[in-house]
């Protein structure tokens, strides 16, 4: 599926709105320049010069979109995947960004960010960062429809460090994605389902908790994991990626980058837990905090993160002062995002499992802090208690408990969607 965003002027919808009211040519094109030297005070577009209005981001597996909305074709429009330092450098004739500052943008996918340059001798540049050597797949253009502008759309996935480039035809006939004398993108419906990453806790050299009767939470949260990635994708909604797919250890903040890198748009980390007293069960959902909810989500947290210790990677030695800017700055929304989440997974797992009294609960861990990403960290039950213990080692429980997840992840992505 193909998630956007980025940003386009209102000089963009004006001239939209101009198109469909059916005025003559004449009075469209200087309704247009009014409002935009009243607006934007940005530089004015001759009739048949490109002016950029929008520029936005996409993700569709490991292909990043980059999308530029013009005012006329963008012909001759060049794309150039370049190394050292790895970025996609765009060239095309135009009279520069008609807004009243042209967008710096964040990234997306192997995007790290992206910038629009001033007109030079009739041309702009047009620079993509990229966090590692990329090829431009596709370049194509698209002529105008009664929504959008014409637009100019490039394509990178990660390469070698090799130079490609692509460029649009010198002519000055409207340009169609099939007129650009490369393959266009094929016809076929958008890939529309939403990413989940499933990370299972724990694996390989770390056992994580040892149950009661020797059950080791390793093994419970990937077979747990396995069967919600089943469970999710069979449902047709729903891509899954894995931060593991098989008992091998994967460092706390390396499980995040592959949920980012996918794209993925909730992340769930699966673990078992285990306390002195045998008698305390059930399952209890966490969501991000500076501060935990209660001691025992406290310590908690504390031996999760420095799980990181047994693959050589010290985590109790992580700059506090910079992790609390980061969760103040970037994280609210995403916080918010996971919490509201976490009340649909209690809700769901009530019915389907034996849950704990005090089922949401918030604590700092490493896996819950991706900046973008909402996350939630489920302790499916107590490997301690013998009945839960049971209960996980259970296949026909653990469908029951995928299910639930899965009802979980569809009210929150409705909800997001309203």
């Amino acid at each position: 599926m193909w998630c956007l965003r980025g940003q386009r002027t209102a000089g963009a919808q004006g001239a939209a709105a101009a198109r469909e009211t059916g005025l003559a040519r004449f009075g469209v094109l200087a309704a247009f320049f009014l409002f935009v030297l009243l607006v934007f005070a940005g530089p004015a577009v001759a009739d048949g010069a490109v002016g950029i209005v929008g520029a936005r981001l996409g993700q569709n597996g490991p292909v990043t979109r980059f999308v530029l909305e013009t005012t006329a074709p963008p012909v001759g429009a060049q794309a150039t995947a370049v190394s050292g330092p790895d970025r996609v450098v765009i060239e095309l004739p135009s009279t520069g960004w008609m807004g009243a500052k042209p967008p710096s943008g964040t990234g997306m996918g192997l995007v790290t960010g992206f910038h629009v340059g001033a007109p030079e001798r009739g041309r702009v540049r047009v620079v993509l960062d990229l966090s590692a050597p990329g090829l431009v797949r596709k370049a194509f253009s698209v002529p105008p429809d009664a929504n959008m502008p014409n637009r100019f759309v490039i394509d990178v996935e990660a390469a070698g460090t090799q130079v490609v480039a692509v460029q649009a035809p010198r002519t000055s006939a409207p340009v169609s994605a099939t007129k650009v004398g490369i393959v266009p993108p094929p016809p076929k419906r958008p890939d529309i389902r939403r990413i989940v990453a499933v990370d299972a806790g724990h694996g390989g050299v770390d056992p994580g908790t040892i149950g009661a009767s020797g059950t080791h939470e390793k093994m419970v949260t990937l077979a747990m994991a396995r069967e919600l990635k089943a469970a999710l994708e069979a449902s047709g909604r729903y891509r899954v990626v894995l931060t593991r797919d098989d008992d091998t250890f994967v460092r706390l903040r390396e499980r995040v980058a592959r949920a980012r890198a996918a794209g993925a748009e909730l992340f769930i980390s699966l673990h078992a837990d285990s306390i002195g007293d045998r008698g305390h069960r059930g399952a209890s959902v966490y969501t991000l905090s500076e501060v935990a909810s209660d001691k025992e989500a406290e310590a908690l947290a504390a031996k999760e993160n420095k799980a990181d210790l047994i693959g050589g990677l010290d985590l109790s030695n992580e700059n506090p002062e910079v992790a609390n800017i980061l969760i103040d700055l970037a994280q609210r929304e995403t916080m918010n995002y996971s919490a509201r989440f976490a009340v649909s997974l209690v809700h769901e797992l009530d019915r389907a499992a034996k849950i704990n009294i005090n089922p949401h609960r918030y604590a700092g861990f490493a896996v819950l802090k991706a900046p973008d990403v909402p996350s939630v960290l489920i302790e499916l039950g107590y490997l301690s208690n013998l009945q839960d213990e049971k209960a996980l080692r259970d296949s026909k429980q653990r469908k029951r408990v995928a299910a639930a997840i899965v009802k979980a992840c569809d009210r929150f992505f409705a909800e997001k969607r309203s």
